[in-house]
């Protein structure tokens, strides 16, 4: 999303896709696993790619993030070279990827806390403090990550996630191990990001997530 000199929100759909990717292309010696994919990402939109194991879900998301390194095509945010350590990006980019994990020293309120300080945030211990109301979490905040259960680290790196700055969400299976409750608030949480006209992608196998939230679907097949 842009905006003029005097910081007026341009209207989205006067605007460039917050995420474009074109042509692109991963491979792993002669594996082939992305062959050419174009897709985008508006404000107010959430785009859900879909496929069985094996089709590259995962690797699309890590090359869209920049966190692997596309073989061939481009990945731009706001119509510019999207580059993972640039403080253009990490100001308007959130991902969450499986191997992304928490600070072990640090109990579950401190995690958040510190994360919102990092970004600038005038009140990190209060606001880290509403995060975890939200996520379920707020009766665990003083126990450290190993104490907690599968599911309510999932939701605390969810919480983690959506306490960082952004107008692009990228998730890799935010569904997984968390309950039918926590499923709920995962399905708030994206629904919000578009009222809030960020996007969002997200590679997921749960069709139902994909019913209540997305706008359209990326299909991936594996390739041979």
């Amino acid at each position: 999303m842009s905006c003029c000199p005097e910081g007026r929100v341009i209207a989205p759909d006067q605007c460039a896709p917050l995420l474009s990717v074109s042509g692109l292309v991963r491979s792993f010696g002669w594996v082939r696993v992305l062959d050419r994919v174009d897709l985008q990402v508006g404000a107010r939109e959430a785009v859900a790619v879909v496929g069985p194991n094996g089709s590259g879900k995962t690797t699309l998301l890590r090359c869209v993030i920049g966190a692997d390194r596309p073989s061939a095509g481009t990945v731009e945010l706001d119509g510019r070279p999207l580059r993972e350590h640039e403080t253009y990006t990490r100001r308007r980019l959130a991902s969450l990827m499986e191997d992304v994990d928490c600070f072990g020293d640090l109990t579950v309120a401190e995690h958040l806390s510190l994360l919102l300080c990092a970004h600038g945030d005038p009140a990190p211990d209060a606001h880290a403090a509403e995060l975890l109301m939200q996520a379920g979490l707020g009766t665990v905040a003083d126990r450290f990550p190993v104490a907690l259960s599968s599911g309510q680290r999932r939701r605390l790196r969810l919480a983690a996630c959506f306490a960082r700055p952004r107008v692009l969400v990228v998730l890799d299976e935010p569904e997984q191990r968390l309950d039918r409750a926590g499923r709920r608030w995962l399905t708030g949480l994206l629904l919000r990001e578009k009222q809030l006209e960020h996007g969002v992608l997200i590679a997921t196998h749960d069709h139902r997530l994909v019913r209540a939230v997305a706008d359209r679907v990326v299909h991936l097949g594996v390739q041979s």
